[in-house]
């Protein structure tokens, strides 16, 4: 074997072909399951995409760096599967730009945490998180509470995301601020639309228990709350699983 390395290492020709075909073949093994991804990947009917308020918690999320101490994917293993419940599907982060799997857990896996806590739990946790978990290591994000959320942009937000895939009509762009305020105000006519373009299902109230301007910690508990609730696949693929 060493024999024939060395052999095609002194002749120029011999070693760019063998380079060719080996990166051929890696290439080969990565491409093709791409075009069977529509077989591969679930069909989920009822996914629906994240409102305006809830894609404010997710750049939140993202910009504190959450996503490098808690995953949001649940592996098969028995184990994984008792503690945080089914397994993650692939179509359970069809809309995730980026997606936010994840590999390390120096906190749990939270791919199912929506509705598992109240808000007002989700706001003590993150002002401080020793209040409510004393083995806790995690930094309070107090702040969150007195700094107001930017909507004003949303929209872009909203637009940029059509561009890799990701539903939103020309309605849902054009009424992402009037939203996101919306769904943290259940007593304005803007909550009203909230739920004409997002369904009747959508979380609408104040997430931090302050009423008025939709502020960071609003956004952030709006986008916790969600986590996992995108859609019913996985439930059902569990159900579906143990009636066989």
């Amino acid at each position: 074997m060493f024999g024939l390395h060395y052999k095609l290492e002194r002749k120029t020709m011999s070693l760019a072909i063998g380079i060719i075909i080996a990166a051929s073949i890696g290439g080969l093994i990565e491409i093709v399951p791409l075009f069977t991804i529509h077989q591969t990947v679930e069909d989920s009917p009822d996914m629906r995409v994240y409102t305006p308020l809830e894609i404010a918690g997710r750049n939140i999320y993202i910009r504190e760096g959450c996503y490098a101490c808690h995953s949001q994917m649940i592996r098969t293993l028995r184990d994984e599967v008792e503690r945080y419940g089914p397994y993650s599907l692939a179509v359970e982060s069809k809309y995730d730009h980026p997606m936010l799997w994840g590999s390390k857990r120096t906190g749990p896996d939270i791919a199912r945490l929506g509705g598992k806590y109240s808000d007002e739990w989700h706001v003590k946790h993150l002002t401080n998180p020793r209040d409510v978990v004393p083995e806790s290591v995690m930094p309070p994000y107090a702040y969150l509470t007195r700094a107001k959320a930017r909507i004003d942009d949303l929209g872009l937000h909203l637009a940029a995301l059509r561009k890799v895939g990701v539903p939103y009509t020309d309605e849902m762009i054009a009424n992402a601020s009037n939203d996101a305020y919306g769904q943290t105000t259940p007593d304005t006519p803007f909550a009203e639309g909230v739920t004409k373009r997002y369904g009747e299902a959508t979380n609408v109230r104040a997430f931090d228990g302050q009423p008025g301007e939709p502020t960071e910690m609003d956004a952030l508990v709006a986008y916790l709350q969600i986590l996992g609730k995108l859609t019913d696949a996985a439930h059902k693929a569990k159900t579906a699983a143990a009636g066989e």
